[in-house]
């Protein structure tokens, strides 16, 4: 009888460790009769159950991992209510996006919508304007577009040191990262703050570095390559090349742009930021714009404040970039060594300054 007691107790032991389930129950409002809300899993991305709400209500009862990341969603609402399954019943209110629940759930949702009102009012001014006028003010749009990106990414670092002792940073990791670098992953395992084992900051982890590194073999294959030179025009219009700025142990990351390109405008102030700080070390910097009207590439390079080279054959896609480097995203960029060598491939957010710390040092 020992012995069977023993080779169970072994047995139970070699077996993986299942997560500790946690019943839920989650019930709410929608003004919308008839539309479908869903209950979704953050981690898997896949919706745990649905129902049709009725008379205004709904209500979801299961089970789910003790502290899974979930949230709540309408099908014809693009905002998500999240929450944590700590074992305190949720309710949500889908039309104005609050909740009551734990401590914890009320202060994620308050900092949620909290975060997301530099869209919220960017969204609200674009829908009460005309295709026409959104045409004619494009680019004081696209502006106002990276200010409340910018404003988002600096609400989600005030959070992660802020939250830190709780669950809360991981409903902001995805712009963590993205702004951060996915190495700070490492840090955060490092620092064991109390979300750092949580699996959902690893997804946002490989999300985000799948997302800020090209996945085609093709492209990530100029890595340990010499670099292929591009001849262009400057702004004055005097045919420039990379092979000036490569060279005499400088190290040149040629930047792939446009001034039409929201992501690429949002990029530019972290490469200011690392050329500011590196230049006199040894960094240049090649923008090479996939722009087609010279107009509104150099009304960027002034507004950006962009103070290197910049070139351009105002191609647009068929820019001779492109097939040289298997160019068919932006931004992009390429970080050449002093012997032309390429050494990386898109480095964005503090990936390129952290790349370069480890060059000249901080």
């Amino acid at each position: 009888m020992k012995l069977n007691i023993i080779l169970a107790a072994l047995a139970a032991m070699a077996m993986p460790a299942m997560a500790q389930q946690v019943k839920y129950s989650v019930s709410g409002k929608y003004a919308d009769n008839g539309k479908k809300i869903y209950l979704i899993d953050k981690l898997s991305d896949k919706n745990v159950d649905s129902l049709v709400v009725e008379k205004g209500k709904f209500a979801f009862k299961g089970s789910a991992d003790k502290n899974a990341f979930m949230a709540v969603k309408a099908e014809n609402k693009g905002w998500q209510t999240t929450f944590f399954n700590d074992g305190t019943p949720v309710s949500v209110n889908v039309n104005d996006s609050t909740l009551k629940g734990s401590a914890l759930n009320e202060r994620l949702a308050r900092l949620d919508v909290e975060q997301n009102i530099p869209n919220q009012q960017f969204m609200a001014k674009v829908a009460k304007m005309s295709e026409e006028e959104i045409r004619q003010h494009q680019e004081e749009l696209m502006n106002e577009y990276n200010k409340a990106t910018d404003l988002q990414i600096a609400f989600a670092n005030k959070v992660f040191q802020e939250e830190r002792q709780s669950l809360i940073p991981l409903a902001f990791a995805e712009l963590y990262f993205f702004d951060n670098g996915v190495e700070m992953y490492d840090e955060l395992v490092k620092e064991a703050v109390p979300f750092a084992s949580h699996p959902y900051l690893k997804k946002v982890k490989d999300d985000i570095a799948k997302m800020m590194q090209p996945q085609d073999p093709a492209k990530m294959a100029f890595i340990g390559q010499q670099f292929t030179d591009l001849e262009m025009a400057d702004p004055d219009g005097k045919m420039r090349k990379i092979s000036e700025k490569v060279g005499a142990g400088k190290w040149v990351l040629v930047d792939f742009w446009a001034s039409w390109c929201g992501p690429c405008r949002a990029e530019m102030p972290n490469v200011l930021e690392a050329y500011n700080k590196f230049h006199a070390k040894g960094f240049e910097v090649v923008g090479v714009s996939f722009d087609q009207k010279k107009e509104a590439w150099v009304k960027a390079i002034d507004q950006l404040s962009m103070p290197w080279l910049q070139i351009s054959d105002l191609k647009g896609w068929k820019c001779a970039a492109a097939p040289v480097y298997k160019i068919d995203a932006i931004p992009d960029n390429i970080l050449i060594d002093p012997q032309g060598k390429i050494v990386a491939r898109a480095l964005r957010g503090k990936a390129l300054q952290r790349r370069l710390e480890k060059i000249f040092g901080e």
